[in-house]
């Protein structure tokens, strides 16, 4: 400590300020970062594109949609829903 000044101490006070301030600014989701899966079952599949989980079946059976199965259980990968997604775009007449 030179002249009254203690470095550790500052140092430990800023960690403190620092961790106080990056955990405000996280989601609340248990004061963590929320993970967005890669995998997903139909019916999340169907919120994350804004369809009824009847309709993402029906994509499914009609082989639209690629699935991951694991078991008997069937999953939809978030990349392959982007792809999809990105497919199915077109800009609406008025708008050419």
């Amino acid at each position: 400590m030179e002249h009254g000044f203690n470095i550790d101490a500052l140092i430990d006070l800023l960690a403190v300020r620092v961790a106080k301030e990056v955990c405000a600014r996280l989601p609340q989701a248990g004061g963590a970062a929320a993970v967005k899966p890669r995998l997903m079952t139909i019916e999340q599949g169907g919120h994350y594109c804004g369809r009824s989980k009847k309709a993402m079946e029906h994509l499914v059976a009609d082989k639209e949609l690629p699935v991951v199965k694991i078991g008997r259980r069937i999953f939809l990968d978030a990349r392959d829903l982007d792809r999809w997604i990105d497919s199915n775009k077109e800009l609406p007449d008025h708008w050419t």
